[in-house]
């Protein structure tokens, strides 16, 4: 791999201008495994610079040329697959099974979900008034990503934006650039014309504001904290700028009483979503509303599910789950569990602290909480760690007001053996997706949420619409 130092800028590895720099530090055994360069306003500037004069000849490549890189990358990726599951169990501490069967897929099933999408996109269509409507790249993008899914949210972005025609600059996580540098070494390798992809490491308040505010950008896309994403909505203002955000959640899980038989493996299974990938996942169902005539069955079952949750050293293979990404997502965790404990809720599993045997690595309990009110924080914040809170309810009425009782609206996730109920209530629950007894999101469906989780689609072909505009042609 390149040196982290550098950035990929006009088809090359360059210098950066700025001189700050970074460790990254390996999560499990909290040594430093890479330094990077966190670029300035001049890096930004001069990858944005590489990308605008990209744009002239790239944007009017025909679409099968640009399917043919894509496909190509496709392989290229597939070739290097090991490669990125071990970047990212190295530098986000996700369990390396887990990081092959999931993170690392993430990279190659969006790709192909985005292929399709292009191939079966109508680019001229004859409107039923006689107009023609065509679909023309929006121009540079600027695309932010998160530590939490790196290839995820990195192919949700790059992709669509070199499927659509435009070109782009990627400022990913300053906590997993070494998954973001092999992904960019592959796009080299694909043979994308200089300029047409750029990176540049750095932090939110240099690199992120530089690129949301700059005028030359016509896009920003950006997936992170809810706070984040109004500062970057407030910088991209002035430049009027298409924005698109997926920012926090605060999934709510409804679980009926008529899952019978069912229960049981309704809850373990949603209990292993909540912990799936230490807890760090914007859509987790991490608000459990029971039905109180199986409420104290289910706390029952949860806490044998918590319990026997492993923790685990995320280099061996398994199903346990590893360490949170860094220190202070581990203090951020711990607070939020302190605070809940002393706002006097049940603790059926966890609570503070770290695991026992493990004094090294940003490792935390698995916790699950009972008896948990919705105004509580721990049922309205969003705490992004192996974190359950769960309450009663009485009512289906009752559990949809509990489960749109939050800023946030990114997922829901209903459990009930009465699939009429699951229709019902999904369609009055104010969330982006609604999962109904454990169903899971296909690669080139679109994700996204409601209210402060954000606006904008990803995935598929509302995924690849966000990075065009649209035209109309009124012939005489």
């Amino acid at each position: 791999m390149n040196d982290l130092r550098n950035f990929y800028v006009n088809g090359q590895w360059v210098e950066p201008l700025s001189t700050r720099e970074m460790h990254v530090i390996n999560p499990a055994t909290e040594a430093s495994i890479a330094t990077i360069t966190l670029g300035s306003v001049e890096d930004v500037e001069r990858a944005v610079a590489a990308a605008t004069a990209a744009f002239v000849t790239y944007s009017q490549t025909e679409k099968n040329e640009r399917l043919a890189l894509l496909e190509k990358f496709l392989g290229i990726y597939n070739e290097r697959y090991e490669e990125m599951a071990q970047a990212i169990t190295a530098e986000m501490g996700a369990p390396i099974s887990m990081s092959r069967e999931s993170q690392a897929d993430c990279g190659a099933g969006h790709l192909q979900g985005f292929i399709d999408a292009a191939k079966s996109q109508e680019d001229r269509v004859m409107l039923y008034n006689g107009d023609i409507l065509v679909r023309e790249p929006i121009g540079v993008c600027g695309l932010i990503t998160p530590w939490n899914w790196p290839m995820n949210q990195v192919a949700l972005k790059v992709v669509p934006a070199l499927a659509a025609g435009c070109t782009c600059v990627l400022k990913p996580s300053e906590f997993t650039p070494l998954s973001a540098a092999l992904y960019a070494e592959m796009l080299h390798d694909a043979g994308f014309p200089p300029g047409v992809f750029n990176l540049v490491n750095g932090d939110g308040p240099t690199a992120g504001a530089t690129l949301s505010r700059h005028p030359d950008v016509q896009m920003i896309s950006f997936t992170g904290s809810t706070r984040a994403g109004i500062a970057i909505s407030k910088d991209a203002a002035d430049s009027v700028k298409r924005v698109t955000l997926e920012l926090g959640g605060k999934s709510p899980n409804l679980v009926f009483a008529d899952c019978g038989e069912d229960l049981e493996s309704r809850v373990n299974d949603s209990i292993a979503e909540v912990f799936f990938n230490t807890g760090q996942s914007c859509d987790a169902p991490t608000r459990m509303l029971v039905e109180r005539c199986c409420y104290e069955q289910v706390l029952e079952i949860a806490e044998r599910a918590g319990t026997t949750q492993a923790v685990g050293d995320p280099a061996m293979e398994g199903g346990h789950i590893g360490p949170l990404v860094s220190d202070i997502q581990f203090e951020r965790v711990q607070g939020h569990i302190e605070r809940a404990i002393n706002d006097g809720v049940r603790v059926l599993c966890g609570g503070a602290g770290k695991p026992e045997g493990f004094e090294t690595g940003y490792y935390v309990k698995p916790t699950i909480f009972a008896d948990v009110s919705n105004d509580m924080l721990i049922a309205r914040e969003e705490v992004f760690g192996p974190v359950l809170a769960i309450m009663p309810f009485d009512s289906e009425d009752e559990a949809i007001q509990m489960a749109n009782d939050t800023p946030y609206g990114l997922a829901a996730y209903v459990q009930t053996g009465d699939l009429e109920r699951a229709e019902r209530v999904a369609a009055k629950l104010r969330a982006g997706a609604v999962h109904v007894n454990g169903g899971g999101m296909e690669y080139g469906s679109p994700f996204g949420g409601y209210k402060k989780s954000g606006n904008g689609r990803e995935g598929g072909m509302l995924g690849l619409d966000d990075y065009q505009e649209v035209k109309t042609l009124h012939f005489g």
